[in-house]
């Protein structure tokens, strides 16, 4: 049996904070954070904002599903959407649910059972019939998933806590890190060690500059970075694709797409998270974007694949 090489990263939702649909941000998509790989076979998810219902919807059509959902933390952008992610209701499924311990000494599995409690929902946890196994995860650590798929956890610096994850393949990588906050004085050696080399670093741009440092409503200690950052941390790191993730929801489509064009002026191979899009890590070097838009989320829709340069290659 040969293996699979499949290396793809699959965006579900990209926003931050709170879902913003609406006819400004259709272009780059309104449902919070949720980025799927799939890798040699492996399902492995990343947080589950409402982006996670969309991609529930395309996997009712592949049960029976054995997938790993990882969480960054539990603020409530991250977890609201896994409530209606509905293959955790079907018997047939199975996930491997992990998450970090909170300051309180919560666990991701109480955190994620709190949420459904009444009155704040009408349904309990224990409501989802598939196989869900919960495990505590820590920074520094390496999960081997088989198959020579790797995560390793590295701690970031946001209230309360979170966790980014680097997620490799046989020299091919790509991290997720968000949500987190760069330091004023020096670049943030947990978040340089994990992005080492990376691929993809899938990063918090959550604000520009000029937001994060205004003097009348400053997002300083807010535990979220700007794009400028972004691509300090991805020279230093010396990343090949920095992509920006966790738009502010006050962010409509003409201003990101603003931003998109000081991003990939400013670093070759860097670009700003939609909606729909893919990224194919293929063979040992090569990488390209596939995109469609949200309305059009059906795994049959023909995509047009573009490769794209690399600052890293340069």
């Amino acid at each position: 049996m040969v293996q699979s090489t499949e290396f793809a990263v699959h965006f579900w939702g990209v926003r931050g904070s709170v879902a913003t649909p609406g006819p400004s941000t259709v272009r780059y998509g309104g449902n919070t954070s949720c980025v799927e790989m799939r890798v040699a076979g492996k399902r492995i998810i990343f947080d589950g904002g409402t982006g996670l219902r969309v991609l529930g919807q395309q996997l009712l059509k592949e049960t029976p599903i054995e997938g790993h959902l990882f969480f960054s933390h539990s603020h409530w952008d991250h977890i609201q959407g896994f409530p209606f992610f509905r293959p955790a209701f079907m018997s047939a499924n199975r996930f491997h649910i992990y998450g970090g311990v909170a300051p309180n000494g919560a666990s991701m599995q109480q955190r994620l059972s709190d949420q459904m409690l009444h009155p704040n929902f009408p349904v309990p946890m224990q409501v989802m019939q598939g196989d869900l196994q919960f495990h505590d995860v820590f920074p520094g650590q390496v999960l081997d998933l088989g198959d020579g798929v790797t995560v390793e956890m590295g701690l970031l610096n946001h209230p309360n806590t979170a966790l980014g994850y680097r997620v490799s393949l046989n020299g091919r990588s790509a991290v997720y890190a968000t949500d987190t906050e760069h330091y004023a004085d020096h670049v943030d050696e947990n978040l340089v060690h994990l992005c080492r080399d990376a691929d993809v670093l899938i990063y918090d741009a959550c604000y520009t500059d000029e937001e994060y440092h205004d003097e009348i409503s400053s997002r300083r200690g807010w535990g979220h970075s700007t794009w400028q950052e972004a691509l300090r941390l991805a020279k230093v790191a010396k990343v090949k694709h920095p992509i920006m993730f966790h738009h502010d929801p006050d962010h409509e489509d003409e201003f990101l797409e603003a931003v998109e064009m000081d991003v990939k002026a400013a670093y070759p191979g860097a670009c700003l998270a939609r909606e729909g899009m893919v990224i194919n890590l293929v063979g040992k070097e090569d990488t390209e974007i596939v995109y469609h838009p949200p309305s059009e989320l059906e795994p049959d829709t023909e995509m047009e694949a573009q490769s794209i340069p690399s600052m890293a290659t340069k």
